[in-house]
């Protein structure tokens, strides 16, 4: 039987506050690059668990999603393993919480709020193309809410 296809998936948080985007800067084997705070579905774990604690191992805030901007899937060569991935992200959008005393993940050098200028202006410097589709599908007023996402108790391991 051949091996089934599966892509990465990863979920994005977008933070805004007063026409600012919160954003982190993380050293990749691309170099130093821009993103949302973002990262991978971990197994046993729903998909609004995992932008929640993405964001806080990111950014040391904790992060309240209130509504999915969208999915989006794009492909990339990875650098770091020589082969194309593919990535199904969900971004949602939320308002950050409480700061923690604690360290950011491993790779990460600091948070930043940045203006959609910014943001423009240092495209070349983000880890993904799809930030930008994001963002502006998040100012397009693109809400979905997050009673379409459901989660089985078996992805826990509660059958």
């Amino acid at each position: 039987m051949p091996e089934v296809w599966k892509p990465a998936v990863t979920v994005a948080s977008i933070i805004e506050r007063d026409d600012m985007f919160f954003m982190i800067e993380e050293d990749t084997s691309d170099g130093r690059r821009i993103n949302q705070p973002a990262g991978h579905l971990d197994p046993g774990e729903s998909l609004i668990d995992a932008v929640v604690r993405e964001t806080l191992e990111e950014t040391a805030h904790d992060f309240m999603p209130r509504y999915l901007v969208g999915t989006y899937l794009a492909r990339y060569l990875s650098n770091r393993r020589g082969i194309p991935v593919t990535y199904l992200r969900f971004a949602f959008a939320g308002e950050l919480g409480q700061q923690h005393d604690q360290p950011l993940d491993h790779g990460i050098v600091r948070t930043m709020w940045m203006s959609y200028d910014e943001l423009v202006a240092t495209k070349d410097r983000h880890r993904s193309e799809l930030i930008l589709k994001c963002i502006d599908d998040y100012r397009a007023g693109v809400k979905v809410p997050l009673s379409v996402i459901y989660t089985d108790a078996s992805v826990s391991g509660e059958f």
